[in-house]
C-alpha cells in the first residue's frame, strides 16, 4: 500500500501530487484507472509544535502537592460526617470539619511516609489529554474504572482531531483547570 501526499490546488477540488514520490506513483496509474483511498489531513507540525510548548510551560509551573487522597476520599468522609450529624440530630460544626481534615491529613502523611514526589512531563501530558476529555475508559477486573489518554501522536490522530484537543485544553470550553498552576 502506497502513502502519497496530495495537495489541493484549485477551487474545484483537484488534487495534485505533492511530492516526487507521490507524482511517480501517479505516474504509474493508467489514465481513466480508478484508485481507493482513505484520506486524512496532514498534521501542522508547527501546531503540534506549539502545544507541547504549551504543555511544558505548565508542566514547568506546576509543584506536586500530593495526591495522596482523592476528592472522592475527601467526599466520602465529609458525607459521613453528615450522617453522623443528621443520626443524632445537629449541625454540621467547625469543629467537626476540623476533625475530618486531621484524619484525611493523619492518613495522608501515613500513605506518604517513604514516597518522594516526583514530576513526571508524561504523567502530566496525560492528566492534561484525559482533563480535555479526549480519553478512553476500561473497566478493570474489580470493577473499577480507569481512563487512559488518546495518544496525540501523528500516526493515531489527524489535524481536525488535534485541533479539537488544542482548544479543549486552552478552554474552549473550560475542561482543564490551568489553576492548579498558581496553587
Amino acid at each position: 500500500m502506497a502513502h502519497i501526499q496530495l495537495i489541493k490546488q484549485t477551487s474545484s477540488g483537484l488534487l495534485l501530487p505533492a511530492t516526487p514520490e507521490s507524482c511517480d506513483f501517479l505516474h504509474q496509474i493508467k489514465t481513466g484507472e480508478w484508485i481507493h483511498a482513505d484520506f486524512k489531513r496532514v498534521r501542522n507540525y508547527a501546531f503540534h509544535k506549539r502545544f507541547f510548548k504549551l504543555l511544558q510551560l505548565g508542566f514547568d509551573y506546576w509543584t506536586p502537592i500530593g495526591g495522596a487522597i482523592t476528592p472522592r476520599e475527601r467526599e466520602l468522609v465529609s458525607g459521613f460526617v453528615e450522617y453522623l450529624c443528621e443520626s443524632v440530630g445537629r449541625e454540621h460544626t467547625p469543629a467537626l470539619s476540623e476533625a475530618a481534615e486531621q484524619y484525611l491529613n493523619t492518613v495522608a502523611t501515613r500513605r506518604t511516609r517513604d514516597t518522594a514526589l516526583l514530576k513526571s512531563f508524561e504523567a502530566f501530558r496525560e492528566w492534561v489529554t484525559i482533563q480535555a476529555g479526549f480519553y478512553t475508559e476500561h473497566i478493570y477486573p474489580d470493577g473499577s474504572r480507569g481512563r487512559r489518554a488518546k495518544s496525540i501522536s501523528f500516526a493515531n490522530m489527524d489535524e481536525t482531531e488535534f485541533q479539537q484537543v488544542y482548544k479543549s485544553v486552552l478552554n474552549e470550553p473550560p475542561r482543564v483547570s490551568w489553576r492548579v498552576f498558581y496553587l
